[in-house]
């Protein structure tokens, strides 16, 4: 099956080059804070002890063991029950009905010792069970939940039941540099779980803004590697996309739980933050069909439950704000979306992100009026002020180990901005010269420091004459 990765998909683009290190530096430091939130742990959804309880066709079940056994060559009850992520209990009474049917047959027990497994292999009446079963679909990875089941877990950890505290925020948002108003727009527009759009001048912070809010929620979240609808297998979870947490489960209340009580048709993944930008297309919001694996692939706001949706540079899509915002108007007010399988079918969805739209441009100048008033919280991401400017290039200087001397900063506002028609500063200004001077510096073959005549070639940088 044909799988997105991130850097046709999903990756942030280089939109804000200026930002994207300190993007990077954001998110690793931030999973390694520890939680300051209100939000109570999300239970693990419970293994099914019962052919009954996974709530899929014994047939079905049937049809992908025998196709994991003929694609993957698996012998054992034990490397067979990881492979389709059911408990063994489950996947020896599958085997008994294999043997009943005589699609497989026993090759005896691998070793003498007492616990030894025993063996098996398909019969020829078996490999042709499994050539017809993957004609209909090439599926052989963990087995799929139902839909019912993405559903309810969806809801028992939504994104809109987190609640970050003021304290948290605070720290999260710490390393960005904000004015103090900016922080108190954003921390009712994250705990709402609605949607936003940040909006502002260009490299002023609105990718390291969500890139915070993305790693704000430190909870995680279960997310099934597939999911079954009208016996159609749809593929969610994505390690191109997901980050998976810490194989230990624990429960509600922090013990660990036994093995056989966690459903490993789940993934237990960090809160999911998908990001797209201008490459975002409609057709990318529906379901998409592998005819050669038979297989479809969710969507990106399917992907995203329980987690955080980017859509950078809106606007500089081939679609329309207008039109993409039209066909995410029900979502983001009902929280459910809409989507079809290639025989018509439709379905229901949970949409349950909290959504950040991110521009450059006028936002009237992207949808009209109606279309503005979905947009919950419109937050304004503007250039920094005179005292937040010279705090952002004092702090970027200590991140890199700089002195920033008076002689350097004066040359700066008064020789460089000040004598410069019409330059205004942007909060990616700090970073962009200085590492552009530290690579001066490094040519020269001189210690790292910020001399006037290195500043001033990096200034030359920023712009161009054409």
């Amino acid at each position: 099956m044909e799988t997105l990765r991130h850097s046709d998909t999903y990756e942030a683009h280089a939109h804000e080059t200026a930002e994207e290190p300190v993007v990077s530096e954001l998110r690793a430091t931030l999973r390694r804070t520890p939680q300051n939130s209100l939000a109570l742990g999300v239970p693990s959804p419970r293994a099914p002890n019962l052919i009954e309880e996974t709530g899929l066709d014994e047939g079905f079940l049937l049809d992908l063991m025998i196709k994991i056994m003929y694609r993957q060559n698996h012998e054992m009850v034990s490397v067979l029950s990881d492979a389709i992520c059911l408990p063994r209990a489950l996947v020896e009474k599958l085997i008994q009905t294999a043997r009943d049917a005589k699609l497989i047959e026993s090759l005896g027990q691998l070793g003498a010792s007492f616990s030894a497994e025993m063996r098996y292999a398909l019969t020829e009446k078996g490999k042709v069970w499994a050539a017809e079963a993957l004609a209909q679909s090439e599926w052989t990875g963990p087995c799929p939940v139902t839909l019912e089941d993405f559903q309810s877990q969806t809801a028992r950890q939504s994104i809109r039941d987190r609640v970050l505290t003021e304290a948290r925020l605070i720290e999260v948002f710490d390393g960005l540099t904000l004015a103090p108003e900016l922080m108190e727009q954003l921390g009712p527009a994250v705990n709402s779980g609605a949607s936003m759009l940040l909006y502002g001048p260009p490299g002023n912070g609105k990718s390291s803004i969500s890139a915070a809010v993305c790693a704000a929620f430190q909870d995680h979240v279960y997310l099934p590697h597939a999911v079954l609808v009208d016996k159609q297998i749809i593929a969610l979870y994505d390690s191109a996309v997901h980050a998976r947490a810490d194989a230990e489960q624990t429960g509600d209340d922090g013990i660990r739980r036994g093995e056989s009580a966690f459903d490993k048709r789940f993934v237990r993944c960090e809160r999911p933050q998908v990001e797209t930008g201008g490459e975002l297309t409609l057709d990318m919001l529906d379901l998409r069909y592998n005819p050669i694996s038979r297989v479809y692939e969710a969507p990106m706001q399917m992907k995203a439950a329980g987690g955080v949706l980017v859509i950078d540079d809106f606007g500089r899509q081939r679609q329309s704000p207008q039109e993409l915002l039209n066909r995410l108007i029900i979502p983001l007010e009902k929280g459910i979306d809409y989507l079809s399988l290639m025989t018509g079918r439709k379905f229901e969805v949970p949409f349950d992100a909290l959504t950040v739209f991110s521009t450059n441009i006028a936002p009237k100048q992207l949808v009209d009026d109606a279309a503005l008033r979905r947009l919950r919280y419109k937050i304004l991401v503007d250039k920094p002020d005179h005292d937040t400017f010279l705090e952002i290039f004092a702090r970027t200087a200590q991140n890199f180990d700089l002195e920033l001397t008076e002689e350097s900063l004066g040359y700066v506002i008064f020789e460089l901005y000040g004598k410069t028609p019409d330059a205004e500063m942007h909060a990616f200004h700090p970073r962009f010269l200085i590492e552009q001077t530290l690579a001066i510096c490094t040519y020269k073959g001189v210690n790292p420091e910020l001399r006037p005549e290195f500043l001033a070639k990096a200034w030359k940088n920023l712009f161009t004459d054409a």
